[in-house]
């Protein structure tokens, strides 16, 4: 079977897959921000990979990046040996009988051992002690200079790729913390969807924005069929759709009106609905001023309909304001129990009257 083929009869496998099972939420993205679309079935995928070789070693995980290390210096040390070994063999170093007049390319020398503590020592250290290079030798010279600018070179590569691992703004995303679920609840006569947020270390995020994309199955006029589409989802903070910094847990929101992909969704059929809300945040570091991304998704089961959070932030008795993140993920029936009986049209009457009464 062509690969072409096989496409169609997996694509057509996972449209049946779909369809039997409309209750099953698939994710693209995990609760953690990794993605989880697994690429498969792409040729010459170790050929892209070494390409791009700076990404792909920045990317490995760390006990690949330390086997990588240790490699790196063993090999060239070794390599190099083995070099210096077959040039003190075609020299006659390695000879039981040799002149009197007779200079080694490499002094005391005479096995594939001291050849290797020879390279290990001319890469490491800046001076010889009991076996060092002669200078009536080229062959070796050249290859001794050729070691030395071959591993220097490797060494900035293995350093570099160590240090923009370490430096890596992902590691500053892992302490951006994002509500287990979201609630829909009215926010100032308003129907939100709302996201809390929250920053676990004291050094401050500045120029925050939240974003989200809505990932849903969709046919066209035309029945074409796709598995995902995307759509916007825009999150405000007050009247603004960023913030100046993240000091405090802050609740993010999104308004459902005509104007939003989620508008028509309501607490009957939030459950039956097939769509994954994922939510980036962005911010730069004020200590580094790098930027740093930290993402997460709800699918419906992790949307509650009718709550809003309960407060996370408390005054203690010296006048101080304190994050309690026990109340973090908690949340509470909202107060307006008209939100479980949901109607689209009638909140949008409503708020045309809002409307003209401030008018």
């Amino acid at each position: 079977m062509e690969t072409g083929q096989k496409a169609v009869v997996k694509t057509a496998q996972i449209y049946k897959m779909t369809a039997a099972d409309p209750h099953t939420h698939r994710r693209v993205v995990s609760k953690d921000g990794h993605n989880k679309v697994r690429i498969d079935n792409v040729e010459g995928m170790v050929k892209l990979y070494l390409h791009d070789i700076w990404t792909t070693v920045v990317d490995m995980k760390w006990r690949y990046k330390l086997t990588l290390f240790s490699s790196t210096f063993v090999m060239t040390w070794f390599i190099f040996g083995v070099v210096f070994f077959f040039i003190g063999m075609g020299n006659g170093d390695l000879e039981a009988e040799r002149s009197l007049n007779h200079t080694p390319c490499v002094m005391n020398v005479e096995t594939l051992t001291g050849a290797f503590l020879f390279s290990l020592e001319s890469q490491t250290t800046i001076g010889y002690g009991f076996r060092y290079i002669s200078e009536e030798c080229p062959i070796a010279i050249f290859t001794l200079v050729a070691q030395l600018v071959i591993t220097g070179l490797a060494e900035i590569f293995v350093t570099g790729a160590f240090l923009a691992k370490l430096a890596r703004p992902k590691k500053r995303a892992e302490t951006i913390k994002f509500s287990h679920s979201a609630v829909i609840c009215r926010k100032d006569g308003k129907l939100c969807l709302i996201v809390r947020v929250a920053n676990m270390r004291k050094s401050l995020l500045i120029q925050c924005q939240l974003t989200g994309k809505l990932l849903f199955p969709h046919e066209t006029m035309e029945g074409e069929k796709t598995l995902i589409t995307q759509t916007g989802v825009d999150f405000r903070l007050d009247s603004r759709s960023d913030c100046p910094f993240l000091i405090l847990p802050l609740a993010f929101y999104h308004v459902i009106d005509e104007a939003s992909p989620l508008w028509g969704l309501t607490a009957e059929n939030l459950r039956t609905r097939d769509f994954e809300l994922v939510v980036t945040l962005n911010a730069t570091m004020e200590s580094t001023a790098a930027t740093c991304q930290s993402r997460t998704s709800y699918v419906p089961q992790e949307i509650m309909w009718g709550y809003e959070f309960k407060p996370v932030l408390f005054t203690t008795p010296g006048g101080r304001y304190m994050a309690d993140f026990n109340y973090f993920d908690k949340v509470r029936p909202s107060p307006d129990l008209a939100l479980f009986t949901h109607n689209p049209e009638k909140l949008r009457l409503e708020e045309e009257y809002r409307k003209e009464q401030s008018d």
